[in-house]
Parts: C-alpha cells; sequence; structure tokens
C-alpha cells in the first residue's frame, strides 16, 4: 500500500520518523537489555555479561526486511528479533539472553516505550489548543451568533461560548490521557515467570524502573485494561477534535461565512475550481478521527482475550494503538494550528442573525406575549408572525407590532428588545468566564 500518499498524510510526520521499524528495534533491544542488567544485579548471569550483550548488539546492524519476513513463521516481532539478536552474540553469553522472557513481554514493553514519547508529544499539542482556544474566547465572549439545533436556526449564543465548548472537550479529553499509564510487561511463558519464582516480579519492577515505564501489579499477557484504557482515550480526544473540525468546516461553508480556516500559500485550493477555498484542516482532522474510531473498536474488541496468551486478539492490538497515536498527533498538529489562526467573521454573524427577519426571537416574543394573549395564542401569534416575516422578508418586530392581538396590548420598547438577539444570550458570557476558569486549574 502506498503509506506516503494514502496513510501518511493524516499522521504527524515527526512522529512516523520516529516509529519506523528501526525504532521499534531500538524499543525491543531496550527491553532486552534492561531485562540482561536487572538479571545481572542478582546474580542470575555472570558480572560483566550485560555490558558485553550492551557493546556486541547496540552497534550490530538489525536485519529489518529479515526480521518482518520472520513474523509469518514466528506470529511476532519479537520472535525473529530475539533469532536475530541470539545469532549476533558470542557464544560465551548467548544463554543469556532473553532469559525468562516470552516474546510478548518484548512487544508489549517496547510498544509503551514508543508510545511513550508520543504522548508527551500529544499532551504539548493540547496544551497549545487549549491556549488557542482560550484566546479565542477571550476576543468573542461577547460575539452574539446563531445557535443552531438539527442544522437549523434555533436562538442566540456568542461565538466565545462555542469554542469553551471546544476547549473543554480537548481539555477534559487531554486530562483522562494524561492519567494513562504505561506499564512494563514481564511474566514469561504463561505469565508466572515459571522457573524464577519470586525473583520474577522483582524484575518486573526493577525493569519497569529501568525503562520508565509504570510498574503493573501483575504481567497483564491477558488483562489487556493498558490496552483498552489508552486506546479509548486516545479516542476522546479525537472526538474532541473532530468536533471542532466539524464546526468550523460547517460554518465556513459560502452561504454561512463567519469563520475561515487560516490561509496559507496553495492551502485549501481545488484542483479545477480556482475560486475555492477548502477547508482543508478540518477535513484532515476528521479524516484522521474517523480512523482513530475505528482502531479503537479493534481495541475494544480484543479486550477479552483467551486463558494465558491471546489468539489473534493480541496481534490485531499492535497496528490499530500505534496508529491511533500517529494519526491524533496529526490531527492535533492540525488543529493547534486552525486555532491559533481561525479568522472569525463577526460582520456575518450578524448578517446570519437577521437571516430570519428576526424570526429567531419567536420563542422569547412568545414568552413576553403569554401574560396578555395566554400560552398557546401566544405561540400561534409568534410563529405566525415568524413565517410572515420570513416570506416576505420583513423585519419581524415590525410584523408583530402591527399585529391586531400585540398592537396596543404591547409595550413598544419591551417588544424591540424582546426581538434583539444580542439581548438574549443567556449565561453565554458566564459560561465563558467558567470556562477559562476551569481550564487554568490545571
Amino acid at each position: 500500500m502506498p503509506a506516503a500518499f494514502l496513510k501518511h498524510p493524516f499522521m504527524g510526520q515527526q512522529a512516523v520518523m520516529e516509529c519506523d521499524d528501526d525504532a521499534m528495534v531500538r524499543a525491543m533491544l531496550a527491553f532486552e537489555l534492561a531485562l540482561a542488567e536487572v538479571q545481572e544485579a542478582c546474580g542470575a548471569m555472570p558480572q560483566g555479561v550485560s555490558q558485553q550483550m550492551r557493546e556486541q548488539l547496540e552497534s550490530a546492524a538489525f536485519d529489518s526486511e529479515e526480521i518482518a519476513v520472520g513474523i509469518a513463521s514466528g506470529g511476532n516481532v519479537a520472535i525473529p528479533f530475539v533469532k536475530q539478536g541470539r545469532a549476533r552474540l558470542t557464544d560465551e553469553i548467548k544463554r543469556y539472553w532473553h532469559q525468562g522472557a516470552t516474546s510478548q513481554d518484548v512487544v508489549d514493553s517496547a510498544l509503551m516505550l514508543l508510545l511513550k514519547p508520543r504522548l508527551v508529544a500529544l499532551d504539548h499539542l493540547l496544551l497549545r489548543c487549549r491556549s488557542a482556544a482560550t484566546a479565542l474566547m477571550s476576543a468573542h465572549t461577547d460575539t452574539p451568533m446563531v445557535g443552531r439545533t438539527l442544522m437549523q436556526q434555533a436562538l442566540p449564543i456568542t461565538f466565545g461560548v462555542k469554542v469553551a465548548h471546544w476547549a473543554i472537550g480537548l481539555e477534559q479529553s487531554r486530562r483522562r490521557l494524561s492519567e494513562v499509564e504505561l506499564p512494563v510487561q514481564f511474566g514469561g511463558a504463561v505469565g508466572v515467570h515459571s522457573g524464577w519464582d519470586a525473583l520474577g516480579l522483582e524484575w518486573m519492577d526493577a525493569i519497569a524502573e529501568r525503562l520508565g515505564l509504570a510498574v503493573p501489579v501483575l504481567p497483564w499477557h491477558t488483562d489487556r485494561y493498558p490496552i483498552h484504557a489508552l486506546g479509548t482515550a486516545l479516542d476522546a480526544v479525537a472526538g474532541a477534535a473532530e468536533k471542532i473540525a466539524l464546526d468550523v468546516s460547517l460554518l465556513t461553508q459560502t452561504e454561512i461565512g463567519e469563520v475561515a480556516e487560516p490561509s496559507a500559500p496553495g492551502m485549501g485550493e481545488s484542483s479545477s475550481m480556482p475560486h475555492k477555498r477548502n477547508p482543508v484542516r478540518s477535513a484532515l482532522i476528521r479524516g484522521a478521527a474517523r480512523q482513530v474510531h475505528g482502531h479503537t473498536s479493534v481495541l475494544i474488541n480484543a479486550a477479552a482475550q483467551p486463558l494465558e496468551r491471546g489468539l489473534g486478539e493480541w496481534h490485531a492490538e499492535w497496528a490499530p494503538l500505534m496508529e491511533s497515536a500517529l494519526l491524533l498527533e496529526g490531527a492535533l498538529e492540525q488543529a493547534a494550528v486552525l486555532l491559533e489562526g481561525l479568522e472569525v467573521y463577526a460582520d456575518n454573524m450578524r448578517r446570519n442573525l437577521a437571516a430570519t427577519g428576526g424570526g429567531i426571537m419567536a420563542e422569547p416574543v412568545a414568552r413576553m406575549l403569554t401574560p396578555q394573549l395566554g400560552s398557546d395564542k401566544a405561540k400561534a401569534v409568534s410563529a405566525a408572525a415568524a413565517e410572515t416575516a420570513r416570506q416576505e422578508a420583513r423585519p419581524y418586530s415590525e410584523i408583530l407590532a402591527d399585529h391586531p392581538d400585540v398592537k396596543g396590548n404591547v409595550d413598544t420598547d419591551a417588544l424591540r428588545k424582546a426581538c434583539d438577539p444580542g439581548l438574549y444570550l443567556g449565561s453565554s458570557s458566564l459560561q465563558v468566564i467558567r470556562a477559562k476558569k476551569w481550564l487554568e486549574e490545571k
């Protein structure tokens, strides 16, 4: 598959380079060397062996293509890797290589090592998004716009409160992701450190410390909570980013024109229509997020694994887990640029508020008329005036003022205020203040 054309454009480019086949080899080697050092420290191998391993293997050239071919017969990348590693060691220390470990220990721990810097990068991007969103909220705390439900004009809100919801969605998922642990894996063939008794758990804890990974309660070969927790946390961030991209893409439509993505040379151009400025960043964010959602379904459905080792379920996790992190990093890179440079057109927001001739205010008008006309009559008069305003392109307030059930029965100033969207923003401004306070807590 032409990954550079079809897959990598949605991913963080630095992340792709840092998570290639060679990086996986280095991560597996880091686990094996940590294991050797821990075992040497407690006398399970002669002094100096772990250092010999390091010297002989860190400078060795592993054949990634040969490892890839070996997966077909071995079932996972660790088996051909371990064989290559052993072949590159001198005869007197070969027997200490991979001592007490199983292939799943190597692969799971290596994946955790690869994911660790990715989570750091994701956190930095999310903080960058939070900063940009906070600035947007502050600039547009009181900027009125149409609130839309079921894709139709509903009641007024402010753009600031819309951005506040974007920011809260990202920050909630950031905090959840920051609490996810990446544990080491070490249990041996059936997860009980066969042949090593109490030393096994000691080694597991010590390897975790050396690698900077979390210490699990027990080996987790078929207890896939760490993967489930990480996968669903990544998916939550993807959903929050996708929400922003969806809203922005809808608001950039030509007929609405309330916002625009930041411009850049060639960004968003059409292959055939020179006038177009496509919301490409939003498209890339949504494209990445949709893939993450699909990967998450694979991870969730692989959570229950049989007996002491998975049969296909574990194998199905590898690519979806790593790709989810890389896709999300790409999505957040786009989201950060999008939020930092989003163009906001307050004049168009005011224009769209007036698109119904003021009919958007039918609900507060009905509320105001209820004491004089009763609930049912007030709703009927309000709705009829809104429809007339739409059909005749006349101001809603003007039609209401001439209505026989309204004229002379309602204070003109009160009617004018009831028809003014800028005076019916509810708690929008207070919500922005509250959101900013919450965002600043952590």
